[in-house]
């Protein structure tokens, strides 16, 4: 194909999937769903914008050597040290149940023994990167669930490893010969002699070989994509495959001080290269042969969005964890993930599945991805209509989420929900003014912090409407609601905020409520909703910032949705006392 028709069909293709994407982003989906959608629309069934996969091949290929050079260059020890005992459990568990389960299922839909191996184990995978997004934006990666679920993804994470190195293993095993054709004992000697030489450039030169380059940042792209291509087509070239030379690069810099200087700078050009690899998968789905394929891509999905969250909720309550911790945390594997793609475009690669394989999983794909989106949006919401039907995902005494009995004739002045790093330095104001405060959190490890420091501390639901009609109450001055507000405007159903300023009024409430607020429109809704007092922390430390350097901010007229700094409004006896 001439070079200026490539250029066009390229052109085509991203003006494509910007629309598509714009679409996505309406429909608040990944732009994985939209990639292989432009894919789909982009193939020769549809609008045939596509004429030649060479070029798309090419780019696709590059795109996944940086992705799992990305992968690779997370794996430090050190973090895979940290893993907690829960991650483990739950990460492997679920990854065992899905393979097991999934490969039964395979086979009564009709799909030989091996490429039923191939895609059960596809189907274990859950995306990291779209999971921390959908978390990020609900501000839900510090949340007891969100730690959870990021740590058992990255025990997800080193399975994929671990299955794309045994994948490599089998092809040099089943004769694939490297582009040097050293055969079997060849290609082991040289990638024994190239992880070698990988560990000693690890102890003695990668620190200083990437602290030279970084002193040029416009360097560090470019000594990135070169790294990750070069040991992929190194291990391409003795036989090992490109996606093991990917991994390799990217461990070989984890050690680095630079190493998230070098992800971040490198995560857009992975999102722009990764869409050549779905838009050729959405391409290869050929509409006659998806019929045949719609109703196992369907039990298939079924059983990812329905048996992943089960799994998790039942080895979560066997840890001691709640119900809601167990649901909140097994939506986020309710999908596949990129990985899985990948994992079956090798097994195609290598010719142990064959070609329609990788259709029926990207078909899963598209419907979990699109699907589980939805439900981790929707979570909370999703629970209260799931809840009745879950208790026995609980146990009778889930000892990691453990309330602690507060004494009988315990009486207090402020009352704060929400005990995380806000909520606390609110504390340390109150405390040095002797105020007996209770505080309230549904993160278990939040209130072990709470309590180290002396405080009295309720484990508690803030969206569970009726938790604090048993709070105490009686005497209280002040209830500071100490979280932060959702993601997207704030008065909408299932914000905490107002959940509980609604129940501690019903609740026969008399004091006074303080509701923390990031925007000024925010701000005047919570008025509106009946909230005495809007704590803005930004806003107020950026003030104490220009005082400190100088500049006293200018006073305006006070208006009801301005607020002065939480010191002085609680921590101060004469206010108590107004109040």
């Amino acid at each position: 194909m001439p070079d200026a028709e490539i250029f066009h069909e390229v052109a085509a293709l991203l003006a494509l999937a910007a629309a598509a994407g714009i679409v996505g982003l309406v429909l608040k989906q990944p732009l994985i769903v939209a990639f292989i959608a432009t894919g789909i629309l982009a193939g020769p069934d549809v609008l045939g914008v596509i004429q030649t996969s060479a070029h798309v091949d090419l780019l696709a290929e590059i795109g996944i050597a940086v992705l799992l050079f990305l992968v690779g260059l997370k794996l430090d020890l050190a973090v895979v040290r940290s893993l907690g005992a829960v991650a483990l459990a739950t990460g492997l568990g679920q990854v065992a149940f899905t393979a097991g389960v999934g490969y039964l299922i395979c086979l009564a839909l009709g799909l030989d023994a091996l490429t039923s191996l191939y895609v059960a184990v596809a189907l274990t995978f859950s995306s990291t990167i779209i999971i921390v997004k959908l978390l990020s934006d609900k501000r839900e990666v510090d949340a007891l669930h969100g730690r959870i679920a990021i740590g058992f993804l990255i025990v997800q994470d080193i399975v994929v490893v671990v299955a794309m190195i045994v994948l490599s293993t089998f092809g040099v095993g089943a004769g694939a010969k490297g582009g040097l054709g050293l055969g079997l004992v060849g290609t082991f000697a040289a990638g024994f002699a190239l992880v070698g030489a990988v560990l000693v450039f690890v102890r003695y030169g990668a620190e200083r070989l990437v602290r030279a380059i970084s002193r040029t940042p416009e360097l560090m792209v470019t000594f990135a994509l070169a790294w990750a291509v070069m040991f992929a087509a190194l291990c391409d070239l003795i036989g090992l495959g490109k996606e093991l030379g990917g991994l390799l690069a990217g461990v070989s810099l984890a050690s680095t001080s630079f190493r998230e200087a070098i992800a971040s700078r490198l995560s857009s050009l992975r999102d722009f290269l990764l869409l050549f690899f779905f838009v050729g998968l959405g391409a290869g789905l050929g509409i006659d042969t998806l019929g045949d394929q719609v109703l196992p891509a369907l039990v298939l999905a079924a059983f990812v969005l329905v048996g992943n969250p089960l799994i998790v909720m039942i080895i979560m309550a066997a840890l001691g964890y709640r119900k809601r911790t167990g649901f909140l945390a097994g939506l986020t594997v309710a999908q596949i993930s990129e990985f899985s793609l990948i994992f079956m475009a090798m097994g195609v690669t290598l010719g142990h599945a064959p070609g329609e394989a990788i259709g029926l999983v990207t078909l899963v794909g598209l419907l979990t991805i699109t699907l589980s989106t939805y439900m981790i949006l929707y979570s909370h919401r999703l629970y209260a209509w799931c809840e009745p039907f879950v208790g026995w995902a609980e146990r009778r005494d889930p000892f990691r989420e453990r309330e602690q009995a507060l004494p009988a004739s315990a009486r207090y002045e402020v009352l704060i929900f929400g005990v995380g790093r806000y909520g606390r330095e609110i504390a340390k104001v109150l405390a040095a003014h002797d105020v007996a405060m209770l505080g309230v959190d549904f993160d278990p490890e939040a209130l072990e912090r709470w309590r180290k420091r002396g405080h009295d501390g309720l484990f508690g639901d803030a969206l569970d409407a009726e938790f604090p009609a048993s709070l105490p109450l009686t005497g209280a001055r002040w209830a500071v609601i100490a979280t932060p507000p959702p993601a997207g405007p704030s008065v909408v159903h299932g914000d905490s905020r107002l959940v509980v300023m609604h129940a501690l009024r019903e609740a026969g409430f008399e004091g006074r409520i303080a509701v923390r607020s990031h925007d000024t429109n925010d701000a005047r809704a919570l008025m509106h909703a009946g909230a005495d007092l809007v704590l803005q922390p930004f806003a107020e430390a950026a003030e104490r910032a220009a005082e400190m350097i100088g500049y006293a901010p200018l006073r305006e007229p006070p208006s009801s949705a301005s607020s002065s700094p939480p010191a002085s409004v609680l921590g101060s006896p004469a206010s108590a006392r107004s109040a």
